[in-house]
């Protein structure tokens, strides 16, 4: 016969085990994950409510404090205010200088539009990427400059926009070019650009062969090799004038503004690389020298060309078919040679 004890745990153990059955059942992970995170807002709930009552406290405090001190401030020495009021003046001023310093930093809007322009533009690009890198950090040395170019195409605003607050002329032979480039550019780029002639008999070379010795003879002719290293600031007639078959017709008067700083021939043309020398050994001295990039060299002829009148030893950088040179003034300076 069970004992009214032994019946109790019985009926105890029943009741646990139905316990725990029931919250097997109905504790599943969803309802965990539920009760996780009703838990979790509730916390945050309760934090967010506590910090915003400190800070209502401290701000109470605060505006308390400056009750107090108000009857202070009025005795306060005049010198002090004063001392007060220029600190105030110096922050303004300290402020507005940040401001003009950020205006300062945006993108100009010639260089945005050109941007868009070619991002827009289906035209395919005259240059390489590694051409136009190497272009593009010798301007950024050297930019804002005197930036003086022969010929036109698809990349001039490219280098309008490389050379902004600076100083950039377009030399180019072809009329209808010029006009084509203008109405193909940003708005916000002020092409400047004229129109200028080259000698044609002076680019006659039937073969290569031909063609070094014509350019030797050019090279080392007095008439060109005199013109090529000015003893005084270029002028018009020195080219205008020059019995040189390569010195070029027509350069306009802002040609001989500028000291041009660096000069891009965008076609390996005689007359172009000529002329880019002469203005480069023409450079005012004490002024640094002059970088000359000429693009374009697809053969012999080309390179011989480059070589010959700006000389290989002047050659500071290879990159594609592009070939840049640095020439130092070579005005006062009667004993130098035109090559060293």
């Amino acid at each position: 016969m069970t004992s009214p004890m032994h019946a109790r745990k019985a009926k105890l153990k029943t009741h646990l085990i139905s316990a725990k059955a029931k919250l097997k059942h109905n504790v599943t992970p969803r309802r965990v994950v539920l009760l996780a995170a009703a838990a979790t807002s509730a916390f945050l709930l309760v934090f967010t409510l506590r910090t915003l009552h400190s800070a209502a406290l401290r701000g109470a405090r605060a505006g308390a404090a400056g009750a107090t001190a108000a009857p202070a401030a009025a005795s306060t020495p005049p010198a002090a205010v004063a001392d007060a009021h220029h600190a105030d003046d110096q922050q303004e001023q300290q402020h507005h200088h940040h401001q003009q310093q950020e205006c300062a930093s945006k993108v100009p809007a010639s260089v945005a539009e050109a941007l868009v322009h070619y991002a827009t533009s289906n035209e395919t690009p005259r240059q390489t990427e590694a051409e136009a890198g190497a272009a593009a950090r010798v301007l950024a040395r050297r930019a804002p400059c005197g930036l003086l170019l022969f010929g036109l195409g698809p990349d001039s605003a490219l280098w309008a926009a490389l050379n902004h607050g600076g100083r950039t002329l377009f030399l180019e032979a072809d009329a209808d070019r010029i006009a084509s480039a203008r109405a193909a550019h940003p708005a916000g780029i002020d092409l400047q650009a004229h129109t200028v002639a080259f000698q044609q008999e002076a680019m006659t070379m039937t073969t290569p062969s031909d063609g070094d010795l014509l350019l030797v003879a050019l090279r080392n002719s007095s008439d060109c090799a005199a013109a090529a290293s000015p003893a005084k600031p270029l002028a018009p007639d020195h080219l205008e004038q020059s019995p040189c078959a390569l010195a070029p017709r027509g350069l306009p008067a802002a040609f001989y503004e500028a000291e041009w700083d660096v000069i891009v021939v965008n076609a390996p043309v005689p007359g172009a690389i000529y002329t880019a020398g002469v203005a480069a050994r023409a450079r005012r001295p004490g002024t640094g020298e002059t970088d000359v990039l000429v693009h374009g060299v697809d053969g012999t002829a080309e390179e011989s060309l480059a070589r010959a009148f700006l000389c290989e030893g002047y050659l500071k950088e290879e990159a594609g078919r592009l070939r840049h040179f640095s020439i130092p003034s070579h005005r006062d300076k009667d004993a130098m040679p035109f090559c060293p």
